[in-house]
């Protein structure tokens, strides 16, 4: 009987290992979603490095699925493959569906270290630096400085914009040149 996997690829593999499983006869599901990048959209796969196939592993042979150019595993706990709910699938193509209706994934500019500003909920107006996306989903990881700690969080893209730059704001000169080598300057021994 036919069952669902996720299989693991090599870096940019996976339209090639779809292709590859394909032209097999073994149906492939490459969740793609648009994303907005450099200035422009392109497609490419919602889980990089993965994608699902529904085969009868007994009846293919798992040496004709695992033996795929490109294709590194198939997902698996300890020696059996893990099998792929079709409520699972499901959901990703109602999910998918629901990205393309929006138009695609949310675009942002913001790379890590990049101060951000809390427009809205319960955090608006606090400062934070972002950290990076968590994948491809809506929310991502800000690091806020709270009650004086530094605490990580994961938050929707929609609440955040840039922080407003502050006219005159000095940054700190660097005092060393890494490993504790102190920077030379005149005045100072």
């Amino acid at each position: 009987m036919p069952y669902w996997y996720a299989l693991y690829t090599k870096p940019n593999a996976e339209a090639r290992v779809a292709r590859a499983l394909h032209e097999r006869g073994i149906e492939v599901f490459l969740p793609m979603v648009r994303k907005h990048r450099h200035h422009r959209w392109q497609a490419g796969p919602l889980f990089p490095c993965y994608l699902f196939t529904q085969v009868d592993l007994e009846q293919v042979g798992y040496s004709a699925v695992v033996w795929t150019p490109g294709l590194r595993r198939i997902v698996a706990f300890g020696d059996k493959p893990a099998v792929v709910p079709e409520e699972a699938i499901e959901m990703i193509r109602r999910r998918l569906a629901e990205i393309e209706g929006q138009g695609g994934l949310p675009a942002h500019d913001f790379k890590p270290g990049d101060e951000v500003h809390f427009k809205e909920g319960p955090l608006q107006g606090l400062c934070a630096i972002f950290e990076g996306p968590m994948g491809p989903a809506e929310r991502v990881r800000v690091l806020i400085e709270f009650l004086g700690q530094v605490n990580r969080a994961e938050v929707p893209l929609a609440v955040l914009e840039r922080a407003p730059s502050v006219e005159g704001k000095r940054q700190r000169p660097r005092r060393t040149r890494g490993r504790g080598r102190r920077i030379a300057v005149s005045g100072q021994a």
